[in-house]
């Protein structure tokens, strides 16, 4: 399979690597990364052990790619308005598109442009890192949940489950790709939250108890407005939060994207992650009162940081991948 990689920071680097070691011919949108990865390939370590891809198929153009089979999006939400004009050179007749962004409104925003019929989601399970120029660091996890925007299984979606587990990397085909998108969310919202206006990893936010709380209450209210949102089946509040805090209690003090990207000065997804959520909660009579606080003290640490959108490469089409 033909597969472009749109996004090519700590998820779309791994992911598009464990595919060109299965043999998938993979090529790569590639920014910061690269000359390093022209000169010496890319460098993978892993927890589950280290490779390296000497050759990689490179480009630092959409257009350079062309048409491809399979789109997978690993954009950071903050450059959705580059998202579409990224994706089109890349589209041919049959070509599908597989968002792995993080929140919600990715799936609406590729269908509006492209049709629904081709547009697939997907939630990464994923702790990984940049390193250096030409490297990834893949810390743990990694399993996808993939399912059609439109609903339902397909031998589409049956199809790319099979190719990603042929790789090496775990995966499900959903058929609710709705419950698939919020319980992610129920992960996401506390903890990238707090550790980024607290300056605390996982391990830090769980050993403080008052800390371990709060972000059980948070979970708790990402699935009350999950809930209310016509899913295949609810879930269980108590023992799904509780499920989450005992698999990051293992993570020995990860942290979370949006703690590094504030770190580095760089926009929080703040409107994937928060603001979308919070109005499609409101619009099913679901209000998420320390939700939208944290998104409140988020966004205001935002202004006071005088965060600017990435800047966009240097490259004949003046777009921007992550």
């Amino acid at each position: 399979m033909r597969i472009g990689i749109i996004g090519s920071g700590a998820l779309g680097l791994y992911y598009g690597a464990m595919l060109q070691r299965s043999g998938q011919n993979v090529h790569f949108l590639l920014r910061r990364d690269y000359q390093a990865i022209q000169q010496h390939g890319l460098q993978v370590y892993s927890c589950n052990g280290n490779f390296h891809l000497p050759q990689i198929s490179g480009h630092q153009t959409a257009a350079e790619i062309g048409t491809v089979d399979l789109v997978i999006v690993g954009l950071k939400t903050i450059s959705n308005h580059h998202l579409i004009d990224l994706v089109t050179p890349l589209i041919g007749t049959n070509t599908a598109i597989l968002t792995l962004q993080n929140g919600l409104g990715n799936e609406e925003l590729l269908a509006t442009a492209f049709g629904a019929g081709r547009v697939l989601g997907g939630v990464a399970f994923l702790c990984s890192n940049r390193g250096e120029p030409g490297t990834v660091h893949h810390l743990g996890e990694g399993k996808i949940r993939l399912g059609e925007y439109s609903g339902g299984l397909s031998p589409q979606s049956r199809n790319l489950e099979e190719m990603f587990q042929a790789a090496g990397i775990p995966c499900d085909a959903v058929s609710d790709l709705r419950r698939a998108r919020w319980e992610k969310l129920v992960w996401n919202i506390p903890f990238n939250g707090l550790s980024a206006l607290l300056e605390k990893d996982v391990t830090d936010l769980l050993s403080h108890s008052p800390s371990k709380e709060l972000v059980k209450d948070l979970m708790l209210e990402v699935i009350a407005g999950a809930n209310a949102q016509k899913l295949e089946e609810p879930i269980d509040g108590p023992r799904f939060s509780q499920q989450l805090v005992s698999f990051t209690e293992n993570m020995d003090h990860y942290r979370p994207s949006m703690m590094i990207d504030r770190e580095e000065g760089l926009p929080l997804e703040l409107k994937a992650i928060y603001a979308i959520p919070l109005q499609q909660a409101k619009a099913a009579g679901i209000d998420m009162p320390k939700i939208s606080m944290l998104h409140t003290l988020l966004a205001s640490g935002e202004n006071n940081h005088n965060r600017q959108l990435c800047p966009l490469p240097n490259n004949r089409t003046g777009k921007e991948q992550q």
